[in-house]
């Protein structure tokens, strides 16, 4: 069943209120409100539209629900699911400009955002956790899992690994296509 119009936009609304920390914890929130409460996607295609986004220009939950957007209701979708994404940070956003200085100094807002901060972090974990389940299969995987692990702590640009990954997992599926002939 398609969703309707309005609402993918409300709940790209909701998405983008309770969206703190960037696009890295938007993950459990797209599973939870489009497969788990509504089956409008599977696990797999919401991950596919997580690790796709990471790899284009761009605002990753922007990106992630613009891929869900279009697969539910084509163009129209994707562009209602990302005004919906921005329509709540950018009216805190308008509301807070002119107290922003009040803000910065109250120790009542620096413990919130320690708060906040615990949250994310936990969000982070279970997007890890959801990714490695899809992503980590088998002995190869992991293999190149733990290299491009290896590169990021050695300092290397993430640009070449995310690259490198690519040409890996093109080579690797080629080279398992061509054995299975």
């Amino acid at each position: 069943m398609k969703p309707k119009i309005s609402e993918l936009f409300l709940i790209s609304v909701k998405i983008g209120a309770i969206l703190l920390g960037g696009g890295y914890v938007i993950l459990p929130l797209l599973k939870n409100e489009f497969t788990n409460k509504r089956n409008w996607l599977t696990d797999e295609e919401v991950i596919d539209f997580y690790a796709l986004a990471q790899c284009l220009p761009g605002l990753i939950g922007l990106n992630v629900v613009a891929f869900a957007g279009y697969k539910m209701r084509g163009k129209l979708g994707a562009l209602v699911c990302m005004l919906g994404l921005c329509l709540s940070p950018f009216l805190v956003i308008v509301a807070i400009a002119g107290f922003l200085g009040l803000f910065v100094k109250s120790a009542l807002v620096e413990s919130i955002f320690w708060g906040v901060n615990i949250g994310i972090l936990l969000l982070v974990f279970l997007t890890v956790f959801e990714v490695w389940e899809k992503a980590i299969v088998d002995k190869t995987t992991f293999f190149i899992f733990l290299v491009m692990f290896l590169l990021c702590l050695a300092g290397i640009s993430p640009v070449f690994i995310i690259i490198l990954s690519i040409l890996i997992g093109f080579l690797s599926v080629k080279f398992r296509k061509r054995g299975k002939k």
